[in-house]
């Protein structure tokens, strides 16, 4: 019986993903520590530590056929010990010559973070892959919409054109960003964890360096500078990072939310046939994709905050911080990859209504362009002056139903300097959108 939704038979789908519980299971996490003991071994045979005999045998033996998970629950409910029930199952299943060997001279961190730092590395290979599809169904939007005006806003009230690519672009820069974050941060996360009782590893005199060289080298990850067991800040960097993703996507999510509204509709999310918006009212089309994203990412910031409390440790082991990572990072992995799956969807089938745009530009009567008409009128009487011009004549036209060119030439003020026809060239559109085209191509060429 599961209690996480994202182990749940009905509503799994909606906040994990299949790769996420392949990686990140109790099955998947009890064979993955068994292999990270299996590789110690080995490191510690290569080093002169233990028999090669005896690292063999451990080899064969931890497979995940072989150890029971109920017997392994059953250990670990006798003994207190977070892995002492793994190991006492394993020996079990070994031939007595190998059997002193298992976990020889380790510690429950070095098997745990160890294994932590290999689900960074692997969330982090399905964030890259879902975090470069997703920029580049951005990037496919800025292009095609690179000069297509729609209404931008400020204070979610309309304030300037600008060509629905320069928002699209803005999403693909920020999502490229991330990935570049993920792979500068790498080097610092993926890691080993070998450490021994309290981080000096003592326990193997002097062939420790030599031993923790072999034991990354073989499990595929980088040499620490020093042991991290009070040192968290890797891990809450990583989920740090999966939360500015998520929540981008989130923001993401918002502005296609607020855009399909009916009032705007200016973009709908893509319709799957069969999907229905509401139970009592039939004619619905809901933005569940959209809303789900932002309550992915809600659940994810609150994951990173955990971990930024699991970096408060105390002396040289404190599992108070340390074991509540083992419900944060796992979780925010999962939620994480659940929302670029989502994402990828959203915008890769995101429809943009380029008529809904102009019409909702046009309904505004010229308000919208009062910032060009400014900029014109100040090269005649200075920035400020023309500001309260404007500003005055926008004000009295919303109050009395005039258009904004009416508004401006019923102003005595403004016939000496401006003509309609001047109003009217500020207008122009193309000329509006400023450098936004500009900037979708800057963006565009810097994803490559």
């Amino acid at each position: 019986m599961s209690i996480h939704l994202g182990d749940s038979v009905v509503y799994g789908h909606l906040w994990s993903t299949e790769e996420a519980r392949s990686l990140l299971g109790e099955e998947a996490r009890f064979q993955a520590w068994l292999d990270i003991l299996a590789t110690l071994a080995e490191a510690q045979a290569e080093v002169g530590l233990i028999p090669a005999e005896a690292a063999g045998s451990i080899r064969d033996h931890a497979t995940e056929s072989e150890v029971d998970l109920d017997r392994i629950a059953a250990e670990t409910r006798a003994t207190g010990h977070s892995t002492l029930g793994l190991i006492r199952v394993l020996r079990a299943t070994l031939p007595a010559s190998a059997r002193e060997w298992v976990y020889y001279g380790a510690t429950v961190q070095d098997l745990t973070d160890t294994w932590t730092a290999t689900v960074m590395r692997s969330v982090g290979d399905l964030l890259e892959r879902d975090l470069a599809r997703l920029e580049a169904a951005a990037l496919v939007l800025a292009r095609e919409h690179r000069t297509t005006p729609m209404m931008g806003r400020t204070h979610a009230q309309p304030g300037l054109p600008i060509p629905f690519g320069f928002k699209a672009a803005v999403w693909a820069a920020e999502l490229g960003r991330h990935r570049r974050r993920l792979a500068d941060g790498r080097s610092r996360w993926e890691v080993v964890q070998l450490g021994g009782a309290l981080g000096t590893l003592e326990f193997w005199g002097d062939r420790a360096l030599d031993l923790m060289d072999a034991f990354a080298r073989r499990m595929g990850l980088g040499v620490p500078s020093i042991p991290w067991i009070t040192s968290r800040d890797g891990p809450a960097e990583f989920v740090h990072l999966l939360a500015m993703a998520a929540t981008t996507i989130a923001k993401i999510g918002n502005e296609i939310m607020e855009l399909q509204r009916l009032e705007i509709g200016e973009v709908r999310e893509p319709f799957i046939e069969g999907t229905v918006g509401s139970i009592t009212m039939p004619q619905k089309r809901n933005p569940e994709l959209s809303e789900h994203l932002d309550t992915l990412a809600r659940l994810v910031r609150a994951d990173a905050a955990v971990m930024a409390e699991a970096m408060v440790q105390l002396h040289e082991r404190d599992g108070r911080a340390w074991k509540a990572e083992w419900i944060a990072l796992p979780e925010a992995a999962a939620l994480t990859l659940s929302a670029t799956r989502y994402a990828v969807m959203l915008v890769e089938g995101l429809e943009a209504d380029e008529e809904r745009m102009r019409a909702n530009i046009d309904a505004r009567r010229g308000f919208v362009f009062a910032e060009p008409v400014m900029r014109l009128l100040a090269d005649r009487v200075g920035k400020h002056t023309a500001h309260d011009i404007v500003y005055e004549a926008a004000m009295r036209g919303v109050g009395e139903g005039l258009s904004f060119a009416e508004a401006l030439m019923s102003d005595q003020r403004v016939p000496a300097h401006l003509s309609r026809s001047d109003i009217e060239e500020a207008a122009d559109l193309d000329r509006v959108m400023g450098a936004g085209p500009l900037f979708v191509d800057r963006v565009i060429e810097a994803a490559g």
